[in-house]
């Protein structure tokens, strides 16, 4: 179930698009500092082919083909008199607690067995 929620919130990209910017880093960090590093992977002049798949992806995803229509509701008219009961009766209460539903043995249980 969490694996479903993830997946439909986007997470999948999310942990893609760490894979590649962490890759980017490893590759930049080879030929560069580590200041430089850090500003070649992420200022988005430069992405990975990894980058570029997820960005894809993502866009792929927010497109939808169909359309929602919402309709408005539509009740039956109204009758022009409302017509009231002529008499009102309350329901007695029940009680459903547990001290109602318990009830006393009708026969003491065998004492021979205990003995």
């Amino acid at each position: 179930m969490i694996v479903a929620l993830l997946a439909a919130s986007g997470a999948h990209w999310a942990a893609l698009q760490s894979v590649a910017w962490t890759t980017m880093l490893a590759e930049n960090l080879q030929s560069t500092s580590l200041s430089q590093a850090l500003v070649k992977t992420f200022d988005g002049k430069h992405p990975c082919p990894l980058c570029k798949s997820v960005a894809a992806g993502k866009a792929a995803e927010q497109k939808s083909d169909f359309t929602v229509e919402l309709k408005k509701l539509e009740y039956p008219p109204a009758p022009d008199r409302f017509v009231t009961p002529a008499q009102f009766q309350l329901l007695p209460q029940v009680n459903f607690s547990a001290e109602a539903l318990t009830h006393e043995p009708t026969v003491p249980p065998p004492r021979a067995f205990f003995v």
